[in-house]
């Protein structure tokens, strides 16, 4: 099963990175043996604002990059989405992602890890709405990360013993609804 960790931010400076790469090795330590992940940052696919002639939920991919783009997510079996949480939402960056495609989103598990002045709640409870409209299964596995202004000032993100078991659960739920 491969899953996508989508980082969800693309500006300088990010949390995001920080937290996904903590989730990659996170995974990595659980030793699932029929795993595989990946992170699949947004700010190294640099997706212009989508502005094709068609709408994506018709399949019509117009565009080189959204063709690119349809490619990569449908390779993925699920997808971790890594959203920090702007004015009360999740960034347009993220939200330019998924509006990019339409049927590659469909029947396929997600969960969310957030962070901001809610622990990204916000957001998260916004990404749930999208996805599921996209077709996405919300798995119903998120992890809310508290404090991570205080927690933030180092070159590497370090989750505390409640957040590494969260996210062996979150993990567990996003496999039993990829199955």
């Amino acid at each position: 099963m491969k899953i996508y960790i989508i980082v969800g931010s693309i500006r300088e400076g990010r949390t995001a990175i920080k937290v996904a790469k903590w989730v990659l090795e996170a995974i990595e330590s659980f030793d699932y043996n029929t795993l595989e992940t990946e992170i699949v940052d947004l700010k190294e696919w640099d997706l212009p604002v989508f502005a094709g002639s068609h709408p994506p939920i018709t399949g019509i991919y117009d565009q080189p990059k959204q063709q690119q783009w349809a490619e990569k997510i449908s390779e993925g079996d699920g997808f971790i989405f890594i959203s920090p949480e702007y004015n009360h939402g999740y960034s347009p960056a993220l939200k330019n992602a998924l509006d990019y495609l339409g049927k590659e989103w469909q029947g396929k598990p997600a969960a969310y890890v957030g962070y901001g002045a809610t622990n990204g709640s916000r957001s998260i409870d916004q990404l749930r709405q999208v996805g599921t409209y996209l077709g996405l299964i919300d798995s119903n596995a998120t992890l809310e990360i508290r404090d991570i202004f205080k927690r933030n000032q180092t070159e590497q993100f370090e989750g505390n013993e409640a957040e590494i078991k969260i996210l062996r659960s979150v993990i567990e739920k996003l496999i039993n609804h990829a199955i």
